[in-house]
């Protein structure tokens, strides 16, 4: 894969990745843990860093985030996104690559913990407040099924892009 074709293929997955988040923003979810989502953007980050390594999963995460603050949200939320995006892309490229125990799902639970985590870090410090990391414990229990789900597709992603890109460098 030429590097053409490479940002190509990046710029699909930001694109896929936004598309993730605008659909993720309208799914109601129930209200155990209000704020909490299903990080499907994730599912894309996680397949980059795999795939691409985390330069480029980064420069996706920031496309993403500043994508979506233009489309759909706003700067308050794009603080929150760039934050935790950055975070947790940094805290599953590190476990990609040092842990040899931790799998795909391992990895985004850890992912989705630190997104989490970071968020109410971002929301303390803006609200100037810690009792907000109190409600942290809730969220860490919702990044539990959502890292799972997330690494279950992750995986699937990953299988099918490494027999994908095989096949692309076979052909070039």
């Amino acid at each position: 894969m030429n590097k053409l074709q490479r940002y190509i293929f990046l710029s699909l997955l930001t694109a896929g990745a936004l598309i993730l988040s605008i659909i993720e923003g309208m799914i109601p979810l129930p209200f155990v843990a209000p704020g909490a989502k299903l990080g499907l953007s994730n599912i894309v980050t996680l397949s980059v860093i795999v795939v691409f390594g985390f330069k480029d999963a980064l420069l996706v995460v920031i496309m993403r985030c500043i994508l979506l603050m233009l489309v759909a949200t706003n700067p308050v939320t794009f603080i929150y996104s760039i934050v935790s995006g950055i975070m947790s892309t940094i805290v599953m490229s590190a476990g990609c690559k040092y842990s040899k125990k931790l799998s795909l799902i391992g990895i985004s639970v850890l992912g989705a913990m630190t997104h989490n985590a970071s968020q109410i870090t971002v929301a303390a410090i803006l609200f100037e407040t810690f009792n907000l990391y109190y409600y942290l414990p809730v969220l860490s229990f919702v990044s539990i099924f959502t890292g799972c789900f997330v690494g279950y597709t992750s995986i699937f992603i990953t299988d099918n892009l490494n027999r994908t890109m095989l096949k692309l460098k076979r052909e070039v």
